[in-house]
């Protein structure tokens, strides 16, 4: 029961915290005090921009990134379970096969509907 207590007094105080800071900010009305014309280049890594600042990518570049991103939170559920595989017995087996079975079926409809077909 404490600890109900202290996660809703740790969430109360962020949450005053975070709404303190933005009334004292539009209070005192922080911003820039010069216009630069440097503020509105686009900033890369310190070099020069080569090129337009805003073109469009293909959508398969995007579906790339989103299997990438699926597959990397697979990994990120497999390793605790391959650090406790002997505690979890045969229920944690069943679980975690069926984890990847479930997410092998959703690519292999991918790869069928040539999803990832990169042209």
């Amino acid at each position: 029961m404490t600890e109900s207590y202290a996660a809703l007094g740790f969430l109360l105080g962020a949450f005053l915290m975070a709404g303190g800071m933005l009334a004292g900010a539009a209070l005192l009305r922080v911003r820039a005090t010069k216009k630069s014309p440097l503020k509105d280049t686009t900033y890369e890594c310190g070099e020069e921009p080569v090129g337009a600042a805003w073109m469009q990518f293909h959508a398969r570049y995007y579906l790339v990134a989103l299997v990438f991103v699926l597959f990397d939170v697979e990994a990120v559920f497999l390793f605790p379970w391959a650090i406790e595989v002997h505690e979890l017995g045969r229920a944690g087996l069943i679980a975690i096969v069926s984890f990847v079975a479930v997410l092998m079926l959703g690519w292999a409809y991918g790869v069928r509907k040539d999803a990832l077909r990169w042209e």
